[in-house]
C-alpha cells in the first residue's frame, strides 16, 4: 500500500497488449476531461484525487452514492444502471429527485446515516406495496414509485433476519471475520494438498461468533459460502453493483435444512414456548409477529395450529427424532421444555421462517 508519493515519480506508459516490455505512449496522472479538472496548483496525487471526488461541485460522486442507497431500499436506483452513469447507461427516471438527494447529501456533510433516514421516512418509501392490475400494466417495475417497494431480501439479510427473529443474532460491530456453519469438506475438495497458506480446511466458529451478522463471514473466493450463494450473493470475483434476484427450489431447501435456519427455528420455538401464552393461537401470533411483523389471519392460525397438533403427536411417538431435531446447532436447547413439544413447535417456527413474506422486503 502506498502511504506517500515517491520523491521522484516513476514514468508510466500504456503497455501494448498489457505486456510490461512493450512500452507505449507515456502518460501522466489526471482526471477525465469530461469532468472538472483538479484544483489549480494541486499535485496530481491520491490526496488531490480524494479531494476532487468529494468536492461539492463534483457532478457525479454524490449522485452515484445516493443512487446506490436508493437502490438498496427500492430494489432499483433512480438510475437503473447503478454501475454506469455514462452514455451507455440508462437515464434517471426522476432527474430532479436525484439532483435534490445529491445536493442534500453534500450539504449535510455527506452524512450517510442521515441519508438513510431521509429515504426510509419519505412518503415514497412508506407507501403500501399493494399493486393493482392497472399499475402493473403502466409501471411493472415500479420505476415511477406509485407503490412501495417489494422484493426478496439480499442473501446476507435473509440469514440475519432469521437470526434476529429467533433471538440468536449477535449485533456486535467490528472485529475479525467469523465462520458460520457450512457443509463439511467443501474447502478440502477445492484445496491443494500441502498448501498451508490458502485456507485448506474450514473450521466453524463457536459461541456467539456463530451468530454474527453475515457481513462478517470469512469469504474464500474459490469456495464462497454456499447458503449465501444460493440466495444470489456475488462470488466476489468481480465488482457487482446490481445483484440478480432469483427464485429457485434450492433456496427453499436451504431455509428448511441448513443448520443455521433449523437452529433459528428451534430458538424461535423456545422463545414462543417460554414467552407466549400457552394457547396455540397465542403462540402462533407471537412467532408470526417476530418473523413477519404482523398478526396472522384466522386461517393462518388454524393451519399452523393443525400443523402443531400433528407434529406433537408425531414426535411423542418418535422421541429420538425429536431429540435429533432440537439438538441441531451449537446453542443449547432448553432442558425445561418437553422435547416432543419443542420439536413440534420447531417445525411450526420453520414453516413461518420459510414464508415468502418472511424473506421479502415490503
Amino acid at each position: 500500500m502506498v502511504m506517500e508519493e515517491m520523491e521522484k515519480a516513476r514514468e508510466t506508459h500504456i503497455l501494448g497488449r498489457g505486456d510490461y516490455r512493450n512500452l507505449g505512449e507515456k502518460v501522466q496522472p489526471g482526471v477525465p476531461s469530461s469532468l472538472p479538472p483538479l484544483p489549480a496548483g494541486a499535485p496530481a496525487n491520491r490526496l488531490s484525487l480524494a479531494g476532487w471526488l468529494c468536492d461539492p461541485s463534483h457532478p457525479l460522486t454524490a449522485r452515484v452514492a445516493v443512487n446506490r442507497y436508493w437502490q438498496m431500499y427500492f430494489g432499483h436506483g433512480i438510475v437503473k444502471t447503478a454501475e454506469d452513469f455514462g452514455s451507455q447507461g440508462e437515464a434517471p427516471v426522476h432527474a430532479e429527485l436525484l439532483d435534490w438527494l445529491a445536493t442534500e447529501f453534500v450539504q449535510t456533510g455527506w452524512d450517510i446515516k442521515r441519508m438513510q433516514r431521509l429515504i426510509v421516512t419519505s412518503a415514497a418509501y412508506r407507501q403500501s406495496s399493494h399493486v393493482t392490475p392497472e399499475l402493473v400494466e403502466k409501471d411493472p417495475e415500479n420505476r415511477l414509485l406509485a407503490r412501495g417497494p417489494r422484493f426478496r431480501l439480499p442473501a446476507e439479510m435473509v440469514r440475519d433476519n432469521a437470526l434476529a427473529a429467533s433471538g440468536l443474532l449477535n449485533g456486535e460491530i467490528g472485529g475479525p471475520s467469523v465462520s458460520p456453519y457450512q457443509p463439511a469438506g467443501l474447502w478440502e475438495e477445492m484445496g491443494r494438498p500441502g498448501d498451508v497458506f490458502s485456507a485448506q480446511t474450514y473450521t466453524p466458529s463457536t459461541g456467539k461468533d456463530l451468530y454474527r451478522r453475515s457481513m462478517y463471514t470469512f469469504w474464500k473466493r474459490t469456495v464462497p459460502p454456499p447458503s449465501l450463494a444460493t440466495f444470489d450473493a456475488p462470488d466476489r470475483e468481480k465488482c457487482t453493483a446490481r445483484r440478480a434476484l432469483t427464485n429457485t427450489p434450492l433456496q427453499a431447501l436451504v431455509l428448511m435444512n441448513d443448520p443455521t435456519y433449523v437452529e433459528a427455528a428451534r430458538s424461535l420455538a423456545q422463545r414462543t414456548l417460554l414467552e407466549a401464552d400457552s394457547s396455540p393461537a397465542k403462540r402462533i401470533q407471537f412467532a408470526f409477529r417476530q418473523a413477519t411483523g404482523r398478526k396472522p389471519s384466522a386461517e393462518e392460525v388454524q393451519l399452523l395450529s393443525s400443523l402443531a397438533q400433528k407434529q406433537v403427536a408425531l414426535y411423542r411417538k418418535d422421541k429420538q427424532r425429536a431429540s435429533e431435531l432440537i439438538h441441531v446447532g451449537e446453542s443449547p436447547s432448553n432442558a425445561k421444555l418437553n422435547p416432543s413439544e419443542l420439536a413440534a413447535w420447531t417445525v411450526v417456527a420453520s414453516s413461518i421462517l420459510n414464508l415468502d413474506e418472511t424473506i421479502t422486503k415490503e
